[in-house]
């Protein structure tokens, strides 16, 4: 099977090491960053305008989703979100491998979704070797300001990511989870549902 990934563009999709300076991903990446770039300096009115850049970028949207700018990413097109998405100012997302968001998604201001890394050692590095694993985001997801979510992070559905957290491992569903490393701190149940911040109540 291996033996069959023949351009850099194909070993990157397939997670295996690539080199990012290839030339066919190289123009990908410039072709990404003149739609982001119009989309960014595009005036605030032109909101339906902003949507069917992203639609052009994206490789999925549904009816309903909402990004501010500014928005950077690598290539776009391995980025899938769900309906009814929203990110606030300056979410950036190095899609390399694809990046698989849910269903009613809030993403707080300067949240960084990485799929890429670097090879640990100099000698490869220096040679523009690159590696990418895929980042899947579950239904229901609220992320904090702040948040950085690394290469291969799995986060369930259900879930609160505290703001500031640097997410490293996968975070199961029906949970509330911070901290650097982030870790699970509190499962989220029914009894939830009364209270929207702390213990205040609606209509107390």
């Amino acid at each position: 099977m291996e033996e069959n990934l023949v351009t850099e563009k194909q070993k990157m999709l397939a997670g295996k090491a690539y080199q990012a300076g290839d030339a066919e991903l190289s123009k990908e990446r410039l072709q990404a960053r003149e739609i982001v770039y119009e989309f960014n300096n595009l005036a605030p009115k032109f909101i339906k305008q902003r949507k069917e850049l992203l639609k052009k970028l994206f490789g999925k949207t549904e009816r309903m989703f909402y990004v501010e700018p500014p928005f950077r990413c690598d290539y776009g097109y391995n980025i899938e979100i769900g309906d009814n998405f929203y990110a606030n100012f300056n979410l950036v997302v190095l899609d390399c491998a694809k990046v698989s968001i849910g269903n009613n998604v809030f993403i707080a201001p300067n949240v960084a979704i990485y799929t890429a890394g670097h090879p640990m050692h100099a000698y490869l590095r220096d040679q523009e070797y690159e590696w990418a694993q895929e980042v899947t985001i579950g239904d229901s997801v609220w992320i904090g300001g702040n948040v950085v979510i690394n290469p291969g992070v799995k986060i369930g559905s259900n879930v609160v990511i505290g703001s500031g957290s640097i997410v490293t491992r996968d975070i199961p569903d029906n949970v509330f989870a911070a901290g650097n490393p982030c870790r699970v701190i509190k499962e989220i149940t029914d009894a939830d549902k009364d209270f929207y911040y702390k213990n205040l109540k609606l209509g107390e």
